[in-house]
Parts: C-alpha cells; structure tokens; sequence
C-alpha cells in the first residue's frame, strides 16, 4: 500500500497533530506524516514534532510582508516536502482562496462544534450559552469559506448543567483526537467521494453523521 504524504500545520501545542502522528504509525495506516509545519516559532507541536523525529518547518508569517507572500512560501514548503494532503490541526491563520483552491479536496480542518452551528471562534461558550443539550466537533474539507465545506466525520458530546466553557472543551477535544485520525483515514485510504457539500462512502453510506447515531451522546 502507498501511503499518502501528509503534512500536519499547526500554531500551537497541536493536540490533534499528536493524535494523527500517533494513528500515522501503524502499518496498515493509509497516511504518513511527511511533515509538521507551523507559522509560529515558539509553537510547543513543533518541538515534539523534532523530538519525534518528524521532519518540520517554520514559515513564520510575521516575518512576510503579506498573506500572499506567506502562502507563497508555504507552498513552496509543502511542494518541497511532496505533500499530497493537508491537515489544518489548531492552524490560527485565515487562508486566502488561492491557498484554498490549490488545496481543493485535499486538505482537511477540525472544528469544535457540530458544523454549520457554531462558526468561528468561543464555540463552547456560545454552545453553553445558548443551551444547547449536545455539541460536538466535525472533520471538514476546507474550501475559502471559514468553517464551511464537505462534513466527513463528526462526533457528538453531551453539554451537563454545570458545564464550563473549559470542561466542555476538554471533552470535545477527546472526540476530536478520536475523529480526525478516522476521517484523514477515510480521505487518504480513498474510501470517500465528495458530492455537492456531502461526502459519501464509495459503497454510498454517508459517514459525516455523528458516530455515536443511535446512542447516547458522550458525557
């Protein structure tokens, strides 16, 4: 089996990078992780990734006069490494549709909230402070919108009464280290076609519906 070549960006301590590094290593793992890319030096993912043995790199985007020119050199980066997906993993950066569209159907973003709810950023809070009795997370092709295109997996979590934007957080975030290794699964192993916005099994099921359908939401 070829195994695809990933490169994970990240801005911070990636939670989900560690969670897609760990999956990437057993053998019968459709993807492997070519690299680990983030736009801030200081990122403490980037350092694991090193001590993991991954090979990394910094584009920091500060040090470029504009967005295109960061993109640019992203580019440039990911082509070197021969990157055929990309997996957005805490990535705090807005991406112009050029970047977007170089990446068409093949690059992937995690999102905590059950997508289209909850856009943007405070998703817990708002999820709480609306009242909301289940939120969740969602595996999305990314396309020039924020927080829009193809659902390819989700997963839901229960809210409790006495739920803190923080708590809830860390919950959601064990349903997001379990899904995005499963969903890059499904796009590396090639056992997903996108159809309009809906991503589809090639046998026709459709696996963007929350995994626990049919049973209580995690507490």
């Amino acid at each position: 089996m070829k195994k695809k070549r990933v490169a994970i960006l990240i801005s911070g301590r990636g939670s989900n990078m560690r969670a897609l590094v760990e999956a990437a290593r057993a053998p019968d793992y459709p993807a492997e992780i070519s690299l680990v890319l983030s736009n801030r030096p200081q990122a403490a993912g980037l350092a694991w990734a090193k001590a993991q043995g991954l090979a990394t790199a910094l584009v920091d985007h500060k040090a470029h006069a504009d967005r295109e020119a960061f993109e640019r050199a992203m580019q440039t980066t990911l082509e070197a490494h021969g990157t055929e997906l990309v997996c957005l993993a805490g990535f705090m950066r807005l991406l112009t549709p050029w970047f977007v569209e170089k990446w068409q159907g093949r690059m992937l973003n995690i999102h905590p909230a059950l997508l289209p709810l909850y856009r943007g950023l405070h998703t817990h809070e708002r999820a709480i402070a609306d009242g909301v009795k289940v939120h969740g997370c969602t595996v999305h092709f990314v396309v020039p919108e924020m927080d829009e295109g193809p659902i390819v997996e989700q997963e839901t979590v229960r809210v409790r009464d006495d739920d803190t934007p923080d708590a809830l957080a860390a919950r959601v975030l064990e349903q997001e280290n379990r899904i995005y290794p499963r969903a890059l699964a499904l796009v590396a192993g090639e056992q997903v076609v996108v159809r309009g916005n809906r991503v589809l099994m090639r046998e026709g099921r459709e696996p963007g519906a929350p995994t626990r359908a049919g049973r209580s939401p995690s507490s």
